[in-house]
């Protein structure tokens, strides 16, 4: 497909402004979409992005904006509406604890009154970082029905890295059990654990109480996704598409009273939010774990089986690692966050009812659904949601024909309000659409894919160096900007080597004059403490040079090709009288590193939680002796692990 037209260096572009104060960049070439008026008339594309810094302040619109009429589609009123209806009926679990739906909501509107005591309320935004349970659903849900927005920061990230997200979001207050993770000027805490020495109403909150009425328009949570500069970008959602959520999953998954919902993905992710929705918008119960009880494989397996899991909603790479057999009887399972293939829905779709889910956290957790979809038939990402449309559009942004592939512009009323704090990045991903009403935006999502004669919709790939690593958004260049920011390090590129479950991250490195011996090593600990552990390389190689193209640019396939070969090398023969040996045999082959020493942590090399999984099974496999998957997290060195093999 020929280059983006929003991203062409070479054209003239325009800043655009509708009647909302939003901008969007737009080239030149083109006509001017109705309901948009110039600002900029044409420029470079340089100039176009800072004009737009001068004159946007906030992508969040300013209280005085025009509301929409009424507050019905505000995740508190959905909420309290499914309250009203199944007060006693189970709302969640968490281990030993549960909660009826009367009582979650007393915990939420109580936290709420409390947090409005405090001056919070439509335009903050407040801080959650909180391990699964039922705190962190009540945070969550009392954040919204004050009025303000949450901001997750899960309490697994690197400080520095929560730090960083905490100063941009520009956070009032964080909410916190244990230890505060953070600390920012300004920045006040409050410890959930500790009493509320005030007794407050359990009642719902009320427009009079809240500092200002809650509008359709207000922020709902700010979701941190990988951000291609080197700095992670929040995506402001709003609450003005949980209307369509709620009603897309009734729609095609039907969610109920007695239906068992299991929150799998991690609240830092807007799949999260969607398992949270899908039980509490319907009546259903959802069921709370800790991390490790669902890793995929027998981990999740387990859990499915034991929680009596009737609603599950997995990345194909969890799909991929776990046995299906005895899992949802009769229940739904629903592929999201990567593409879903044929072999899966042969192996999952049997005995329950499969959907394929696609969108991207711009779009309010998802903007299209396919399913159920059944064995034999192409897969595709189905239709969109009601109140959402998919536009797939050329170079021209003129329509593709069926069965050409373009990019994938969405719009509709799950469409976020931007990027905080980068109004430039918001003018070019979030742009004017000459198809929708007046005034309207589609986003650009760097996706490419096709509709067939019937109006189906299929995912292509990606225009751009995002990829999805096990069900996360990374962009490849947010992991080079920091390790180029390392002391010693010139310029580096990342590859991506395997394929789904053995999907990993490869790092080369040029360093400047005279590198220190274990440098790679060093490195992968400097990137540990300042990104997520998905965006850690497995593997940082130190090289004299960098391959080119015959243009200059860094030769990616080559690197690709290396990093390919380099996993691909089989472990020599081991000797299995020897534990430790084989053991450290074995997980060099799985990490695709040339050796691995009794002493190493398998993390600490490399490792993940997907391929823990598969070294389990290799073990179980190969050997035919069982390593717990909990075990590879908890036991330090190799050599502790293989303490686990030897035979009694």
């Amino acid at each position: 497909m020929p280059a983006n037209p929003f991203e062409d260096p070479a054209t003239g572009y325009r800043v655009l402004c509708n009647e909302r104060g939003q901008r969007s960049l737009w080239p030149a070439r083109l006509p001017v979409p109705d309901g948009w008026r110039v600002e900029l008339s044409e420029t470079s594309l340089d100039n176009a992005r800072a004009h737009v810094e001068r004159v946007w302040p906030d992508v969040r619109p300013a209280p005085s904006a025009a509301a929409a009429p009424g507050t019905a589609g505000t995740l508190p009123v959905l909420f309290e509406r499914v309250v009203a209806g199944h007060r006693n009926l189970p709302a969640v679990e968490s281990g030993c604890t549960a909660l009826t739906y009367g009582e979650l909501a007393a915990r939420v509107n109580r936290l709420a009154r409390r947090l409005i005591a405090d001056g919070l309320g439509p335009g903050d935004l407040v801080g959650i970082c909180v391990p699964r349970g039922t705190d962190q659903v009540t945070a969550a849900l009392a954040v919204t029905t004050a009025g303000a927005g949450y901001v997750p920061l899960d309490p697994g990230y690197p400080a520095e890295l929560l730090h960083r997200m905490a100063a941009d979001s520009g956070l009032r207050t964080l909410l916190y059990t244990g230890r505060p993770p953070v600390r920012v000027s300004g920045l006040e805490t409050l410890d959930l654990a500790a009493p509320d020495p005030d007794s407050r109403p359990d009642r719902p909150v009320t427009d009079e109480e809240r500092r200002r009425p809650l509008r359709v328009e207000d922020t709902a949570y700010v979701i941190y996704t990988s951000g291609s500069t080197g700095t992670p970008k929040g995506v402001v959602v709003p609450h003005a598409g949980m209307a369509a959520l709620a009603e897309t999953q009734r729609r095609w998954i039907g969610p109920g009273p007695g239906d068992r919902v299991l929150q799998w993905a991690s609240f830092n992710f807007d799949a999260g939010f969607w398992d949270l929705t899908l039980a509490l918008l319907s009546g259903a119960t959802l069921v709370l774990t800790d991390d490790r009880a669902v890793l995929p494989g027998e981990e999740l397996r387990r859990t499915l089986i034991d929680r009596r899991i009737s609603h599950a909603v997995l990345p194909p790479v969890a799909l991929t690692a776990t046995d299906p057999d005895g899992v949802l009887p009769g229940g739904v399972v629903l592929s999201t966050g990567d593409s879903c293939t044929q072999a899966l829905v042969a192996r999952w779709a049997p005995g329950r009812r499969m959907f394929n889910g696609y969108g991207p956290t711009e779009m309010t957790v998802g903007v299209t659904m396919a399913g159920p979809v059944r064995p034999g038939e192409p897969v595709s990402i189905g239709e969109p949601w009601p109140g959402n449309e998919v536009r797939v559009l050329d170079v021209d942004l003129k329509p593709c024909q069926p069965g050409e592939d373009g990019e994938l512009y969405l719009v509709g009323e799950g469409e976020a309000l931007g990027y905080l704090n980068r109004p430039a990045l918001t003018a070019e991903r979030f742009v004017a659409d000459p198809y929708g009403r007046p005034g309207s935006r589609m986003y650009r999502s760097g996706d490419l894919g096709h509709q067939d004669k019937d109006g189906t919709l299929y995912f292509a790939g990606r225009a751009d160096r995002q990829v999805k690593l096990r069900g996360f958004r990374v962009e490849l260049g947010e992991v080079e900007a920091a390790l180029e920011s390392c002391e010693g390090v010139r310029i580096a590129a990342v590859v991506v080597a395997g394929e789904v479950d053995s999907a990993r991250l490869v790092a080369f490195a040029v360093p400047g004059a005279d590198p220190a011996d274990g440098l790679a090593e060093e490195l992968r600990g400097r990137l540990a403490a300042r990104l997520p552990a998905h965006m850690v390389p497995s593997r940082v190689e130190v090289v004299d040079a960098l391959p080119m193209t015959s243009n200059g640019k860094i030769d990616r396939r080559d690197l690709e090709r290396r990093a390919a070969v380099r996993a691909a090398t089989p472990a020599a023969a081991v000797d299995l009288s020897d534990p430790v040996a084989a053991l450290c045999a074995l997980t060099a082959r799985i990490l695709g590193v040339p050796v691995i020493a009794p002493d190493d942590n398998f993390f600490d090399q490399g490792g993940h939680s997907v391929l823990a999984v598969r070294l389990a099974k290799a073990v179980r496999d190969e050997w035919g002796r069982d390593l717990p998957v909990r075990a590879v997290f908890e036991r330090s060195t190799m050599a502790e692990l293989a303490g686990l093999l030897t035979s009694d």
